[in-house]
């Protein structure tokens, strides 16, 4: 099974041992739960949230549902805070919280390596996500050409949610449980 985002359809088994003790169902209940754990998955869901919502947008103005001038301004507004934010999410797990929860729990240190290696493909595609959106919102003048780049935009779109949700599904099932095993000292 190759590790690569564009490849995996799930963690390995190796890296999910401390999800057998912290499953996903039980995290809410866990002591150590609130604070930095329900930021994190908030700031996910978020990443969900604002995802789903280019996508239904998207739909909407290859539908002819939307006014073109509506959506480039979502689309504007929406698509730079997505990647800013993500960009700014990434580096500060890369640089801060990734090393210590490697330090934290050595037994799926390689995991982490996996994250780090997930958010250098993410950059490809959120390039291609941002040369797409620009497509989009340069050619508005044109209808024909507008529907075109905006086709091509939503399936960028779709292949990059399924990228996206597969690091953020994993990244969660190994972040949390060390969290929730070993307390979130240190991480603040």
């Amino acid at each position: 099974m190759s590790l690569d985002l564009e490849d995996r359809t799930a963690l390995p088994d190796a890296l999910r041992i401390l999800l057998r003790d912290y499953p996903r169902a039980g995290w809410s209940a866990d002591g150590n739960f609130g604070g930095l754990v329900s930021f994190w998955l908030d700031r996910h869901l978020n990443f969900r949230r604002v995802m789903s919502l280019m996508q239904s947008e998207t739909e909407l103005l290859l539908d002819r549902s939307i006014d073109p001038q509506v959506h480039a301004a979502r689309l504007s507004r929406l698509g730079s805070g997505f990647v800013s934010d993500l960009h700014g999410h990434h580096q500060i797990e890369d640089a801060h919280y990734f090393p210590i929860l490697a330090r934290t729990e050595p037994r799926i240190a390689a995991g982490f390596d996996l994250l780090d290696r997930d958010h250098q493909a993410l950059d490809g595609h959120l390039d291609s996500f941002v040369k797409g959106a620009n497509a989009v919102l340069r050619k508005i003048s044109v209808p024909a050409d507008h529907h075109a780049a905006a086709g091509r935009f939503a399936s960028d779109l779709a292949r990059l949610n399924a990228l996206l949700d597969r690091h953020l599904v994993d990244e969660e099932e190994l972040v949390v449980p060390v969290i929730l095993r070993h307390g979130a000292g240190g991480l603040g």
